[in-house]
């Protein structure tokens, strides 16, 4: 699958872009810095409207408007103001990643404060769940066109 960067890690900067045609639409500043690259899987719709979510785990430098080919290795549950936004998480082609306790930790803490700075924001983090739920999610949401 092909994963559009839309945020760095390290970064407090959240880019925000049209994603079906990636133009840049706005940025604005985070509660925390990305833990890893984050952006959006291509070619997809998930429940929210917007492209599917990704975490890439990598100690590669990604950056915006990069794309990258990603093999989903876990997907995080998540519900942000009532609504399913999960995140997978993937892993670049060759590399090894553990979906240890410790990502999974910092992943939380991310999720659960990324938007402190909006009142009434609410962040629920549920379940990891493992490499063929992952699979599944991606393939349930692809774009008709795609899916063809």
């Amino acid at each position: 699958m092909k994963v559009f960067i839309e945020n760095e890690a390290g970064s407090s900067v959240k880019h925000e872009h049209n994603e079906k045609t990636l133009e840049l639409l706005s940025t604005s500043q985070v509660s925390r810095p990305y833990p890893f690259p984050y952006g959006f899987v291509l070619n997809t719709t998930a429940e929210d409207g917007d492209n599917v979510d990704c975490f890439v785990l990598t100690k590669e430098r990604l950056r915006t408007g990069d794309i990258v080919d990603s093999e989903p290795i876990g997907l995080m549950e998540q519900i942000e103001d009532g609504e399913v936004d999960h995140k997978v998480l993937a892993v670049a082609p060759g590399e090894q990643q553990e979906l240890d306790s410790e990502i999974q930790g910092t992943l939380v803490d991310f999720g659960n404060h990324v938007f402190d700075h909006i009142a009434g924001k609410t962040m629920n983090i549920g379940r990891f769940l493992d490499k063929s739920a992952a699979l599944q999610y991606v393939l349930q949401h692809l774009d008709e066109a795609t899916a063809k």
